[in-house]
């Protein structure tokens, strides 16, 4: 049997998982980031992590083929380097050189949702697949897109923004300076943003029921009062669903993958979110004429996927 150790670093959390050739998790460990503080100090924790999660799966860490590594921002896997990740204060960070000088493994790094793309190409909803795209719809929108069995970083190594393509020009403002992107409408934050709105607008709606109980509005609101036959709360999923589909259409024009799936929180909903999903993209995309066209799938791995991908980096890297 063979094993890999995958990390997944955050802003928050470290967390390493050894995971064995059957693309199962058998061990994990996991320390605070602590941000801000030295990049020299976090690539020792991420050595610290793979140690320890080894020691839980009773392993050597001498029985490992490699580590990989999911990060936000840009990843230099050529360099094995971070050139820039904002949120952990990371410039021009030699991560391979530093954690070489515990482990004596072969270092691959990649941006996290791009890793957790290639969790879903090689062990789910993507899996068989020979060209991918999988989006998170979380606090923003994340994506990774294979190509080939690649992922397609681009020529900066910043590629798969996805989120920040225009999709109403002059709409609400995006973090990314721009306006009416992607992201603004299809992250959990849109939704949450929209569902505000709307019981702002409609006091008697359920939406504000469900905000009084809550304490704070949620991703959930809108379709648990819809699922209740409140008029506010359909309008919002159905306005939410229509932006999705505008930017997953947009993407299939460009890439014509096999397969798109989409995770993040929302898509918990199930099939109140799928089903007219896939209907509106099919009345819209450009090949809607063809009888082959790409499928819509619902992410399987959960928070698993960045771990799982960034395990079988080495794979990618090998591809």
């Amino acid at each position: 049997m063979k094993y890999y150790v995958g990390i997944d670093l955050g802003g928050t959390n470290i967390k390493a998982g050894v995971v064995n050739e059957n693309f199962e998790i058998i061990a994990k460990a996991s320390v605070k980031t602590n941000c801000p503080r030295p990049a020299e100090e976090i690539c020792n924790d991420m050595a610290k992590v793979s140690f320890e999660a080894c020691e839980a799966a009773k392993i050597n860490i001498s029985d490992i083929e490699w580590i990989g590594i999911g990060t936000p921002g840009i990843a230099d896997n050529i360099n094995g380097t971070i050139p820039y990740a904002n949120n952990l204060g990371f410039r021009d960070v030699p991560v391979k050189k530093y954690i070489q000088r515990y482990i004596n493994k072969p270092i691959y790094v990649a941006n996290d949702a791009n890793a957790a793309a290639y969790g879903e190409f090689v062990a789910g909803s993507a899996k068989g697949a020979k060209n991918a795209v999988c989006i998170t719809l979380g606090t923003g929108v994340g994506a990774g897109i294979i190509v080939d069995g690649k992922i397609l970083a681009g020529s900066n190594l910043a590629g798969a923004e996805l989120g920040h393509m225009v999709i109403e020009v002059d709409g609400p403002q995006c973090t990314c300076g721009r306006k009416g992107c992607f992201e603004v409408f299809s992250s959990a934050t849109g939704l949450i943003r929209m569902t505000k709105e709307a019981a702002e607008a409609d006091k008697s709606s359920k939406l504000n029921e469900l905000f009084a109980k809550d304490g704070k509005f949620s991703a959930r609101h809108a379709f648990m009062a819809m699922r209740e036959g409140d008029a506010a709360g359909k309008a919002v999923v159905d306005k939410y669903i229509k932006y999705l589909a505008a930017g997953i259409t947009n993407t299939i024009n460009i890439f014509q993958p096999d397969i798109l799936c989409i995770g993040g929180g929302v898509c918990n909903e199930g099939d109140p979110l799928l089903l007219p999903l896939i209907e509106l993209v099919k009345k819209e995309v450009y090949t809607r004429m063809l009888d082959n066209n790409t499928k819509i799938v619902i992410a399987k791995l959960g928070n698993d996927a960045g771990i799982i991908g960034a395990a079988f980096l080495g794979l990618e890297s090998l591809a």
